[in-house]
């Protein structure tokens, strides 16, 4: 047997074992789950150690004496201290140190998406997109306006509004489904064609 077929088959195994939930829970199922989240800790951890550990911490500190370095190296280790009861407390810094760097990006946000929606919303009604863009902004806007009462001809401009946000979400969720699916399509074609031969 050739290593080629060898691991094919435990890959078919494996991905078997996976879509065996699609019946219910059961220990193959488990069995194939606990050994993706090891086998990717067990190349995570090392990846970080040489990718992240030496050239940001270790050769800054001890190589080029740069101790301005400890400051976020302290702050990294007391996450380690969650898991403790009586230090959990000092995982605190780094996490709102770590939303405090979200927080600064708030800005690029709004100049990403916020920004870009209201010009687009401003842009002359000069062609069906246009339009389409600016009535679904608007109702959008009006239907989270809550303080009036979703009623008589508000109320209808309010639909309006629902009917934007759904097709949006609608689009977004089969945008996801699609994306599944491609996955699954790759998966039956190693099961039928790899592994089995069926296909060429």
């Amino acid at each position: 047997m050739s290593f080629e077929l060898i691991s094919n088959t435990i890959a078919a195994i494996l991905t078997l074992c996976i879509f065996s939930f699609l019946y219910k829970d059961n220990p193959f199922y488990k069995f194939a789950e606990s050994l993706f989240i090891g086998v990717s800790m067990g190349y995570a951890i090392p990846l970080v150690y040489e990718n992240a550990f030496i050239p940001f911490v270790w050769t800054p500190i001890f190589v080029e004496h740069r101790l301005i370095i400890l400051i976020p190296t302290i702050m990294g280790i007391f996450y380690i201290f969650r898991f403790t009861k009586n230090l959990s407390w000092l995982s605190r810094f780094p996490i709102v140190f770590g939303m405090a760097i979200v927080g600064m990006g708030v800005p690029m946000s709004i100049h990403g998406s916020v920004l870009v929606q209201m010009r687009s919303a401003m842009l002359p009604l000069d062609n069906i997109n246009t339009v389409l863009i600016f009535i679904g902004t608007v109702t959008i806007l009006m239907y989270f306006f809550f303080s009036k009462e979703h009623k008589g001809l508000y109320g209808k401009i309010t639909n309006v509004g629902v009917w934007f946000m759904m097709i949006g979400f609608g689009a977004s969720f089969g945008y996801t489904v699609m994306a599944r699916i491609s996955l699954l399509i790759g998966r039956i074609q190693f099961l039928v064609g790899d592994w089995l031969g069926l296909i060429k």
